[in-house]
């Protein structure tokens, strides 16, 4: 619900309404009981007429000559004329016009008509308790015909007459038949007819000189309870452009309706989000800005429906809502703060915006119109108010998990620092810093600019530090207070609050340490290293799988830099025996880390003195059968290690390497260089200093690499699976420049030591 500060126009406090001269006591006599109740004061719940209509009474004039209505024809003494006809025929003949073959007179009325104070009080649905009738007043042409010789302008003449016949003859009968009309569906029905004859006759808008009356007419009704007919109400209320306490009041109507998910129908079924969001384009905010924030309210709650969305966005709802937020930024620049009212009406916009963006078409349109910098902008100036910084940060969020709009965002470098800024005042407010943190992890994770960008802001690594300090300890405590019960297996759980923030964060670590300027440092920063390893050693996937992997990672990420100082290189072994779990696992994803990590750890001889002695290259090998291309390259690599070392060719040999290695550059080699670079410096490493071919790989393996070598090295490798050019021509260079020569260097040797050649026939592939 919107939150509207204090102010004369509550509820609570009377209405300002028009002054009414003193009731005669005569005349509140001759008035019905169900009448007697628009004598009450006025409450602030009231529709009020914009302007009062001027009180001379009407007359009954008897007359030979009448018109009587009816669909297509006007009979006029006798004769029946087109409708085209009447204007010309009542210039000559001045009568008195009535509808339904007599006469209807309307009573001197000395009140405006009031509603009760709560505008959507429900009362009876079907009938309603009996009240007096009006309709509309018989309308005099001799004063008409009189007038009209005064005034030189016949062409505006004839439109005045035009207008009255068609207001006597199509709207003066609904007029009337809303009035006496008990059974709400008839009611809703002449609403209907109502809104479609003033759209024909061009009556809706400020202009028309009828307007006053017809809206009290319509006031009358509003409070009868029914949720379908107020808002064929509200919606005819609302295009004659009523303004100020009116439209408040119409638009508090709206919003009641709204709140309501089982009215969604109704409001798609008669149309009246299109006024809403008129609302929202025409009238002034500083001047209607209460207005405003019910209008924006009912929006919002309409917005919660996805089948509103293509509807929304056709009617241009992503722009109205931006031009909005920059009307707000304005207004706040020049105030110096966000106002209370304009940070209440932020709120509902930026909620709305929030559901929209879950559809292509309004992303798209938030990136053509530039809405970016203006919701930034927002965020920025709203800084203290955290319903405001949630909503932004909630829409970025969904908005950065996109490629195009996560391009738009980090190209926008004040960004940055806003988000920091949100991080360092909210640090315990989960909820906010959760989502920075994660459209931070969205920024760094497809962007090498946004990293350095990110990284280069002052007081970003501390922070971030700062972040991974205070939920590390939120969730040791959370650990050690659940003891043994803690440790027992169980199924996967939802994260704790302190976990989520955690899988967030060390998201970002892992990306920003991709940049070669910040991961040599963060390798060697115990407060970064500490955390990651206790977390890594008291987590296990089944407590919290997504912190444990996005942890690996992160160290991973890490250990890629051997430099001095390296708390990772101190610690590798430890590091080493902490990645067991991981590879024991049935988890694929943690499996892939942790190959990964020992992927690098493995450059070091200790680390694979440790892997051996543990039977982890077994597994390494076994890991080759995946037909999974990054286990396979991240398990070659470990392997590529290992035969650095002669003593250890012979264990893997003996484990049946050769042959699945040849088995990986058969199935992946055509469309991953990489792969089948890292294979093929394997199989280097093993025939190093060798006398025969078919000792080291064996007949079958030495004819399938002839094969294979010579296929890829004559032929142009066609990467199928490259659909994007530019990704293709990447993949192609490095083809030509990293693997053809390292391919042609393996076959060399082959052909070299291979003593049978000529004898063995070619395999088929």
């Amino acid at each position: 619900k919107p939150k509207a500060p204090a102010s004369p126009s509550m509820e609570e406090d009377p209405c300002l309404s028009f002054p009414k001269p003193p009731v005669d006591p005569a005349k509140i006599r001759r008035i019905s009981s169900a009448r007697a109740r628009l004598f009450r004061a006025a409450s602030q719940g009231a529709l009020l007429p914009d302007s009062l209509p001027p009180s001379d009474s009407k007359k009954t004039v008897e007359s030979s000559e009448a018109i009587i209505m009816g669909n297509s024809m006007v009979k006029v003494n006798g004769i029946y004329l087109t409708k085209s006809n009447v204007i010309g025929h009542l210039k000559s003949h001045p009568l008195q016009l009535t509808y339904d073959g007599g006469f209807c007179d309307i009573k001197e009325q000395e009140t405006s008509t009031i509603l009760p104070a709560h505008l959507g009080s429900r009362g009876d649905q079907g009938r309603r308790c009996a009240r007096a009738s009006s309709c509309p007043g018989s309308w005099d042409l001799n004063r008409l015909q009189s007038r009209a010789v005064s005034k030189p302008d016949l062409q505006e003449k004839e439109t005045e007459i035009e207008d009255e016949v068609f207001w006597n003859t199509r709207i003066a009968p609904i007029l009337c038949e809303l009035e006496k009309e008990e059974n709400i569906e008839m009611v809703c029905g002449a609403c209907t007819q109502l809104h479609h004859a003033l759209e024909e006759g061009n009556m809706l808008g400020k202009k028309f000189k009828r307007r006053s009356f017809l809206l009290k007419t319509l006031y009358k009704r509003v409070d009868v309870g029914s949720d379908l007919l107020s808002l064929k109400l509200a919606k005819i209320i609302l295009a004659l452009k009523v303004s100020r306490k009116n439209l408040l009041n119409v638009c508090k109507l709206v919003f009641k309706i709204s709140r309501n998910e089982k009215n969604d129908s109704l409001i798609q079924n008669n149309g009246v989000l299109e006024s809403l969001l008129e609302v929202l384009r025409s009238e002034d905010l500083q001047r209607n800005t209460e207005a405003f924030l019910y209008c924006m309210g009912a929006i919002k709650f309409i917005s919660g429906n996805p089948g509103f969305f293509d509807e929304m966005i056709s009617r241009g709802a992503v722009e109205i809502l931006v031009n909005l937020i920059k009307q707000i930024n304005e207004n706040t620049k020049k105030c110096g703060t966000c106002l209370p009212n304009s940070g209440h009406l932020l709120v509902q916009v930026t909620a709305t915006l929030r559901n929209l963006v879950d559809a292509p078409r309004a992303r798209s349109k938030l990136l053509g119109i530039s809405a970016l910098p203006q919701l930034c902008t927002a965020m920025d100036q709203c800084v203290g108010d955290k319903d405001v910084c949630t909503n932004i940060a909630r829409i970025f969020s969904k908005l950065t998990s996109y490629r195009d709009c996560c391009a738009a965002l980090a190209n926008y470098s004040r960004c940055y620092a806003l988000f920091l800024n949100l991080i360092n005042k909210y640090q315990k407010k989960q909820d906010l810093v959760i989502r920075i943190v994660f459209i931070l992890g969205n920024l760094t994770a497809k962007n090498n600019q946004a990293r350095e960008q990110f990284s280069k802001e002052k007081g970003s690594i501390q922070t971030l530090l700062s972040l991974l300090h205070t939920f590390h300890q939120l969730d040791l405590r959370s650990q050690s207070q659940g003891g043994e019960e803690g440790r027992q297996p169980k199924e996967q759980r939802s994260p704790t609050e302190a976990e989520d923030v955690l899988i967030k964060l060390t998201r970002v670590l892992a990306n920003i340490a991709i940049h070669p300027g910040v991961g040599p440092m963060l390798a060697t920063h115990p407060r970064v290293v500490g955390p990651l390893l206790t977390m890594l050693e008291y987590k296990s996937l089944d407590d919290c799988e997504e912190l444990v992997i996005n942890t690996a990672t992160t160290i991973n990420n890490l250990s890629y830099y051997q430099v001095k100082n390296s708390i990772l290189q101190d610690k590798k072994l430890y590091i080493a025996e902490l990645l067991l779990k991981l590879l024991m696992s049935n988890n694929m994803d943690g499996v892939l880390e942790a190959v990964r990590v020992f992927g690098n750890l493995s450059q070091d001889p200790e680390v694979c003195d440790f892997i051996v002695q543990n039977n982890v290259h077994k597994f390494m090998i076994a890991l080759l059968d995946a037909k999974h291309q990054d286990i396979c390259f991240s398990a070659c690599g470990v392997l590529l290690n290992l035969t650095v070392d002669k003593d250890r060719r012979v264990i893997l040999k003996e484990g049946g390497s050769i042959k699945k290695l040849v088995d990986c550059l058969r199935d992946f080699g055509p469309t991953d260089w990489q792969l089948a670079c890292l294979v093929c410096k394997t199989l280097w490493n093993f025939s190093e200093n060798i006398t025969n071919t078919s000792s080291c790989f064996g007949d079958e393996d030495t004819n399938t690499l002839l094969v294979l070598l010579s296929s890829f090295l004559d032929e142009e490798l066609a990467l199928d699976g490259c659909f994007d050019q530019d990704l293709k021509n990447y993949h192609k260079l490095h083809w030509e420049t990293e693997f053809k020569p390292v391919a042609l260097q393996l076959l060399n040797r082959i052909q070299r030591h291979h003593t049978f050649l000529e004898a063995l026939p070619v395999p088929s592939l």
